[in-house]
């Protein structure tokens, strides 16, 4: 009788410490569906955390894991999922996308998200846009509704308007802190520093990757680019193949971290690449590419990815990324790198 209840509590540690750790359970068996989130990577230190802002940020990734699990639970469609997921992160003020977005060198805010589905590799995207409340939602408009990848812009803002997207001023997007943000950055640049890694000028970028019950895989990004960017830059989060990437027969991927990188590189294609002609699993292609090829290039950020089983990869060569994902009897929300 004893030996049986011990038996039995142990499998139930077990259990509990599979439902909690960041290193999930690989499966060799598709799940019923998964999604896997993140909130941007950079210098996310404990230390420079507070409970209170700490606990607003796991509450946050929380939400938005909620919805977008109900959907796949319900038996509905990845896209939905997605799209529904990274709206939650765009409202934001905690993250670079959406409401909270970083201000440009002009002091205004644009807007970039795409948005790719692995049963048909298609996808869309916008690019620059100021006053589509949910870029997201602009990028699917996109995918379904023009012949189009990419619109930027006020052509993506008119396009976007037609087909229904909420419209708001650009004031919207602002908040005090990004502000702040924005005079630092600026009082260093003026001095003549180099601010590419100042910490306000973070890549806070949103994405989400899910896989719903029929197979299907779609990865969407959104963000607000990299705090006093000039020029109209545009980064990798609304270029597919660099900041997002979805193909049912691999893997689908959502990036943050310097586009610029990212998108020389083309990560999100290269992992799914690696697994297609390498024959590399989702967790060794995802190694390869993060802490090789963009790390000794000089590039910094992560990943969250999902292959067309269900298996998950968190990975970043900062010092901390937010990020989360939900499975069967599985999840997990992290901030740090030791999480």
């Amino acid at each position: 009788m004893r030996q049986s209840t011990f038996i039995v509590i142990a499998i139930s540690l077990l259990l509990s410490m599979s439902c909690n750790s960041g290193k999930h359970v690989k499966s060799d068996e598709r799940v019923s569906y998964a999604i896997v989130i993140h909130g941007g990577a950079g210098t996310i230190k404990k230390e420079h955390m507070t409970p209170e802002k700490e606990k607003a940020y796991r509450a946050k990734l929380n939400e938005a894991l909620d919805r977008g699990e109900a959907i796949l639970k319900g038996g509905g469609l990845a896209i939905d999922a997605v799209v529904e997921t990274i709206k939650i992160l765009e409202n934001s003020p905690l993250f670079n996308a959406g409401k909270g977005a970083v201000f440009t060198a002009d002091g205004t805010n644009e807007l970039d998200a795409s948005i790719m589905n692995g049963e048909d590799t298609n996808g869309g995207a916008v690019a620059g846009v100021k006053t589509v409340k949910n870029p997201i939602t602009a990028a699917r408009a996109v995918y379904e509704k023009s012949n189009h990848v990419l619109l930027t812009g006020n052509g993506a803002e008119a396009f976007a308007q037609k087909e229904g997207c909420e419209i708001v001023d650009n004031t919207y997007f602002n908040t005090e802190s990004r502000l702040r943000a924005l005079e630092r950055v600026q009082a260093k640049e003026s001095q003549g520093s180099v601010i590419l890694n100042h910490p306000d000028s973070k890549f806070g970028t949103v994405g989400c990757v899910a896989l719903d019950r029929n197979g299907n895989i779609v990865a969407g990004t959104s963000t607000g680019g990299m705090t006093n960017k000039k020029f109209n830059r545009v980064g990798d989060s609304p270029i597919l193949g660099a900041g997002t990437y979805a193909d049912n027969t691999t893997c689908g991927v959502s990036s943050t971290g310097h586009g610029e990188f990212f998108i020389r590189y083309a990560v999100a294609y290269d992992i799914a690449a690696r697994m297609a002609y390498k024959g590399s699993t989702l967790e060794e292609a995802v190694d390869d590419v993060i802490h090789g090829t963009l790390k000794e290039r000089g590039g910094s950020g992560g990943v969250v990815a999902l292959d067309r089983k269900g298996n998950i990869s968190m990975e970043f060569n900062t010092e901390g990324m937010y990020r989360g994902y939900r499975k069967p009897n599985e999840q997990f929300v992290g901030l740090y790198k030791n999480e």
